[in-house]
């Protein structure tokens, strides 16, 4: 178990502390913890391994029963030089948090997916420091998007443990008091190849802003601007560009360094050089079509249920559906680690970026000023990744309280519109699988487990037509056609045979491990064998509590032979039919 990674890979700074590990911990089931005194508190009742959620067996509590509130205590060392400033970080929690420092308040933070940072230089001091941290959070409440965290005590279906607290690393940094507070980078390939930077800046005064460009420790393009403006552009040129592409990570390191009077703030961060469009056929990454071969990932682990034991999990996922023959995944129901996507970036590998819907009221009046906040947090965090080619940012919009969705279809749409007003590169999903208002690409989830139902659903499209599931729900507009979830076939190794009839997959269970395998070459190859089909997403890399439909175990155990497992890639691999499209 090793959380002590540099969270935040993508925008690096030298100079910073892990605060994970044993906090001291209480329940909080009223939300009464201020009126308690829980702020002058010298001890609370109970400790916790952070970043793990009470929920988890690594927090050292495994406590299943709904959490209303809790509170984190923890006595920290805290250093800084004269004209620095400490940020306190947290990667994530749910929902609401509420974070004190020595007794005052250093913030607010709602949403339980996002990371937060709160300037903590006003009440820290040189040396010891208690930081308070107050989580309040109701998965059942339909204000509060919680994705696949189960409304009910036990798991049921595709609705699991849930995760409340804190469940991200929580870290401090010192900086200047002139600093880089982010950076957006926009690539641009062409005749024109480079980098256009877009710099947001802390603290008042002229700077001297300086940013370098290599490759594989070689420069290539470099500039130096001063300005006493807090937002600054600058474009660099990179000749003879390397491309990022699937299977091909091609990376640039970019320094930036800050100077000022009170010092200098150096970042260390990369991008990808690569471009994304599409048509009414596909997308095309570096204007060459590519078919999607996806798989669903949940980001769920036994022991540590939202959050990954180990920094090395998350490459150790990716190369598990990189052995199946996927070159990407759809990061389903909820917003994954950064490591991940740097990881994604680093070995090639294609993510849609989405968001826990699920969970949420989306009929209600209120219902954009709870969702829009968050979600454009998500999209901020994210936009610099090259591995990222879409946005998703509702699942499945069922009916809700016995109200007829689409009697609200302007929530999705402004979210559409938000979503393409501050990233125009990527294509946007309003709502996978259904019911679409506003899409780019108009996609279908199909659970058929009959080979010669789904030849002639998707073999015999013509150019214009698609297989339409809701057509009495939504209409499709001639966008790029994706099938986004499919198999899900039920496969319960001989080793983890079971008499839990809880259990389930998609359709009847294969008797037989050839019976399973000719089922899933069938619907790949009646897929990918269509002209109108642009990609197709496999549920899923690795089974989830009761879901016994993944490639793995939930434990990441294979359930196949290695001689399986390349039979299945071969099938996955196989040339697509729009691939040969112009």
């Amino acid at each position: 178990m090793s959380r002590t990674a540099y969270p935040r890979p993508e925008f690096r700074r030298e100079s910073w502390q892990n605060l994970n590990g044993d906090w001291e911990f209480e329940f909080d089931p009223g939300c009464t913890a201020k009126a308690r005194g829980i702020l002058n508190k010298d001890r609370l009742d109970a400790e916790i391994r952070v970043p793990f959620c009470p929920e988890s067996k690594l927090s050292g509590l495994n406590h299943l029963d709904f959490i209303r509130g809790c509170v984190y205590a923890r006595n920290v060392t805290l250093t800084r030089k004269e004209n620095e400033r400490h940020l306190l970080h947290f990667e994530a929690a749910y929902h609401r948090t509420e974070v004190y420092v020595n007794g005052l308040p250093a913030g607010i933070h709602t949403g339980g997916y996002t990371p937060f940072t709160f300037d903590i230089t006003p009440m820290s001091v040189q040396g010891e420091n208690r930081i308070v941290v107050l989580c309040t959070g109701d998965p059942r409440d339909p204000s509060q998007p919680s994705g696949k965290q189960s409304e009910q005590y036990h798991s049921h279906g595709c609705l699991y443990t849930r995760s409340t607290g804190i469940y991200g690393t929580v870290w401090a940094e010192t900086v200047p008091e002139v600093y880089l507070r982010s950076v957006r980078l926009t690539p641009r390939t062409g005749d024109k190849a480079g980098v256009l930077a877009e710099l947001f800046l802390e603290g008042a005064g002229t700077r001297t802003v300086s940013l370098s460009a290599s490759f594989g420790g070689v420069p290539v393009s470099s500039e130096t601007l001063c300005t006493s403006a807090p937002y600054l552009t600058v474009f660099l040129p990179v000749p003879e560009p390397r491309l990022w592409d699937v299977g091909q990570p091609n990376l640039y390191d970019l320094d930036i360094d800050v100077l000022s009077d009170a010092g200098t703030d150096s970042v260390r961060t990369y991008f990808g050089l690569r471009s994304v469009e599409w048509d009414s056929v596909s997308l095309k990454i570096n204007g060459r079509r590519v078919y999607q071969r996806l798989v669903l990932d949940q980001g769920y682990f036994p022991d540590g249920i939202y959050t990954a034991p180990d920094d090395g999990d998350f490459a150790a996922d990716i190369t598990r559906a990189m052995r199946f023959g996927f070159n990407g995944a759809r990061l389903h129901q909820r917003v994954f680690d950064r490591i991940y996507l740097y990881e994604a970036d680093r070995m090639g590998f294609l993510v849609w970026g989405e968001y826990a819907n699920w969970g949420f009221d989306y009929s209600a009046p209120d219902a954009l000023t709870h969702y829009l906040p968050e979600w454009a947090e998500a999209v901020d965090r994210d936009y610099n990744h090259p591995s990222l080619i879409g946005w998703c940012p509702f699942n499945e919009t069922w009916d809700h309280g016995g109200l007829y969705r689409d009697r609200h279809d302007d929530l999705l749409a402004r979210i559409y519109l938000y979503t393409k007003r501050v990233d125009p590169t990527r294509p946007c999903i309003d709502t996978s699988g259904n019911f679409h208002v506003l899409t780019d690409f108009y996609d279908i989830h199909d659970y058929c487990q009959d080979v010669a139902t789904f030849e002639k659903r998707y073999l015999s499209l013509k150019e214009g037509e698609i297989y339409e599931n809701f057509g009495h729900r939504q209409s499709y507009g001639g966008q790029p056609y994706w099938v986004s979830e499919y198999g899900g076939i039920r496969w319960i190794p001989e080793f983890q045979r079971s008499d839990d009839d809880k259990l389930w997959g998609y359709g009847e269970a294969p008797k037989t491990e050839e019976e399973y395998l000719t089922r899933f070459e069938g619907l790949t190859a009646a897929l990918a064998g269509s002209g109108r089909v642009c990609g197709v997403c496999y549920t899923q890399l690795y089974d989830v509590e009761l879901e016994r439909n993944g490639l793995y175990c939930y434990d990441r155990t294979p359930k196949f032979s290695e001689a399986v497992m390349d039979r299945m890639a071969r099938a996955m691999a196989a040339p697509a039919a729009i691939e040969q499209e112009p």
